[in-house]
């Protein structure tokens, strides 16, 4: 394996890419006896729509969820009982564009990546157990739905865009996940989940020779082929449609007020370009800036508040909200304080501060396992080193956050979510 060291952030990485087509990286971090390793496809809830030996397939909406759910069954049993019982901690994801599958454990290692190896690479389902899942996960769906938090969010997508499957809950829903069957997840699995198409990324300390020697033990020799993808027709820039509210069982107002960001393609900009859009928001509206001073003392936001900037297949947008009485004039705060940074610029002394706060956050993030490896995985898949970030942070400038903070923060990208309380029924006249 090739080693690499970072004597800036004091990490060493080891990385091969098997003859299958695998990237396998090794984070060692000597003296822990703890270990994490991470398996991960890039296949989301985003990929609905692709091509299969040359035929486009629509699949239902929800299917990568669904398969992630019944990826732990194997022919011995259930693959989360094998690993808890030898002193694992494992447990999967599925997000917009990726599916994960993960442990930790202090002790048998290399028998638990066994498992974890295995049972994502050779599937097995049975009709009767597709449908068993079928009403736990319609439950985990009415569950979701029935959180504000969630709404808030989904319906901020919605007004975004119109086309974009970033528009589809990731877990489907329960009308979508009543046509998956044994054969569509078979067909799913063996689209995506094939070498060329997947990472594995290992944290701790272990032999990174080790870890390779297994992977080309468990792991098919060969891999399939790319599989194009269909993320709906290019948008402009322009939300869908300007505002929403509904009302559920909530104490106060809470909100999302979204602005719609060019799509981001892959390679290192994507990592510069996620950077500019962190520090962009941190310099417009983070906990230290005059704007989130001044909303807090007003009483129009409080600790609930938050921002982020995402990143996703065809799309890309920042958002932020919370709990807040009055979200218009949240929207019209955060707009005014765009026009004033435009006019007056980012304060030195305040670039400084947040440039080493950034830093030194990004820094203290390699104390966890599974962000190391979250970045790992989304460098490999995405065309850059994460842990270049030093470099990546002295190439920007206040003028890149300012570009970005224009071009971006107005009006006309703007949507704006938020869900009010029930209004109580009128009393009944006497």
């Amino acid at each position: 394996m090739k080693q690499i060291i970072y004597p800036r952030i004091g990490e060493t990485v080891y990385r091969e890419t098997l003859p299958n087509g695998l990237p396998v990286c090794v984070v060692t971090k000597p003296g822990y006896r703890r270990a994490y390793a991470l398996f991960a496809t890039r296949y989301g809830g985003m990929d609905m729509r692709f091509a299969l030996n040359g035929e486009w397939l629509d699949t239902p909406a929800g299917i990568a969820h669904y398969l992630e759910h019944k990826m732990f069954d194997t022919e011995e049993g259930n693959a989360l009982q094998i690993l808890a019982q030898n002193g694992a901690e494992p447990n999967a994801f599925t997000s917009n564009a990726v599916t994960a599958y993960y442990f930790d454990s202090t002790e048998h290692f290399f028998e638990n990546l066994r498992v974890l190896l295995s049972f994502v690479s050779v599937p097995y389902f049975t009709d009767e157990s597709v449908q068993k899942e079928r009403g736990i996960i319609s439950q985990e769906i009415g569950m979701i739905e029935d959180n504000p938090e969630w709404q808030v969010y989904k319906n901020l997508i919605g007004l975004l865009y119109r086309s974009s499957p970033a528009r589809v809950p990731v877990a489907g829903s329960v009308e979508s996940i009543a046509g998956i069957t044994a054969q569509t997840l078979y067909d799913c699995h063996k689209a995506f989940y094939t070498p060329g198409n997947m990472c594995l990324t290992v944290v701790g300390d272990v032999d990174p020779q080790e870890v390779l020697r297994l992977a080309r033990e468990v792991l098919p020799a060969g891999s399939g082929p790319a599989i194009p993808r269909d993320y709906g027709e290019e948008e402009d820039l322009t939300p869908h449609e300007k505002e929403k509210t509904v009302h559920m069982e909530v104490s106060m107002p809470t909100f999302l007020l979204g602005f719609k960001c060019a799509p981001v393609g892959d390679g290192p900009e994507q990592m510069r370009q996620n950077l500019i859009g962190e520090l962009a928001c941190d310099v417009l509206m983070g906990e230290s800036s005059p704007l989130y001073a001044r909303l807090y003392s007003e009483g129009l936001i409080n600790g609930s508040f938050g921002y982020s900037f995402d990143i996703l297949p065809g799309a890309a947008y920042v958002y932020a909200g919370g709990d807040s009485n009055d979200p218009r004039a949240v929207k019209a705060a955060i707009l005014a304080e765009t026009e004033r940074l435009l006019k007056d610029g980012i304060d030195a002394d305040y670039w400084i501060q947040l440039q080493r706060a950034n830093f030194g956050s990004t820094l203290k993030s390699l104390n966890s396992f599974e962000s190391v490896a979250m970045s790992a995985v989304e460098g490999c898949f995405h065309g850059y080193d994460p842990f270049q970030f030093p470099e990546f942070y002295e190439s920007i400038s206040r003028q890149d956050l300012l570009d970005f903070i224009r071009e971006n923060i107005c009006e006309d990208r703007a949507a704006l979510s938020a869900i009010y309380p029930k209004e109580e029924p009128s009393p009944c006249a006497l």
